[in-house]
């Protein structure tokens, strides 16, 4: 059974992200939202917001489980120990590197930042033609569709999945991720302007860096505190 403090971690890895979803993802949650049926009431576009969103975090379970399973797999095959010290290990130094990016510090990640736009820019014209969005099984299959954009803030969640154990584990972790970015995306799609111009502050994006290497580091800890209590 996973330990509740990667979910944990995983949420507020998701929350301190909004910084950086900010950038990605802000345009595309004003896209969806000027993509709502104008007709439908406040409360109709928060259920069709929150439902968007439901899928995408459908999307990042489905992942979650996928490289949770491929981790095991790899496990399992070789029967060594080291092989998940070393899938954990791999987590936190790709969780540090996040969080320098975040920080600003070393845009390390910014290749799969301008691999996920450019291919945004290939399926907005397919995400246009489901708009305006007029029901809830709409809005959650657009969903679905956003939840597999590449991401540096996915993939660098994504091996904590891969070292999870197991299938399970890593679908939980993504989900407990998704939700984490819930408020910030949900509020987004609401109040793009508002949210965008609070999260650009240098203090904000500095504080969610170097939170989340401080996850990266207890993730590297997890990974040897066995090895180093035997020494």
């Amino acid at each position: 059974m996973i330990e509740n403090s990667f979910l944990i971690s995983s949420f507020i890895i998701g929350l301190l992200g909004g910084v950086h979803c900010v950038g990605m993802c802000s345009g595309i949650a004003g896209v969806l939202s000027m993509g709502l049926d104008q007709r439908a009431s406040k409360f109709r576009h928060f259920m069709l917001q929150l439902n968007y969103n439901f899928g995408r975090i459908t999307s990042y379970a489905v992942a979650g489980y996928i490289f949770g399973w491929l981790g095991e797999v790899a496990v399992r095959g070789t029967g060594s120990h080291a092989v998940h010290q070393a899938l954990q290990t791999f987590s936190g130094v790709f969780m540090i590197l996040l969080g320098m990016y975040l920080s600003g510090w070393w845009r390390i990640l910014v290749k799969v930042e301008q691999v996920g736009a450019a291919l945004w820019r290939r399926i907005e014209p397919f995400a246009r033609t489901l708009i305006p969005v007029r029901s809830v099984p709409q809005a959650y299959f657009v969903g679905l569709v956003w939840g597999w954009l590449p991401c540096g803030l996915v993939y660098s969640v994504l091996t904590t999945a891969l070292g999870s154990g197991s299938g399970a584990n890593g679908a939980m972790i993504m989900f407990s991720f998704g939700l984490g970015t819930l408020p910030n995306l949900l509020v987004m799609g609401l109040l793009a302007g508002a949210l965008r111009q609070q999260l650009r502050r240098p203090a904000v994006k500095y504080l969610a860096g170097m939170m989340v290497i401080g996850f990266g580091i207890y993730f590297i800890w997890q990974a040897w505190q066995p090895t180093i209590g035997h020494l």
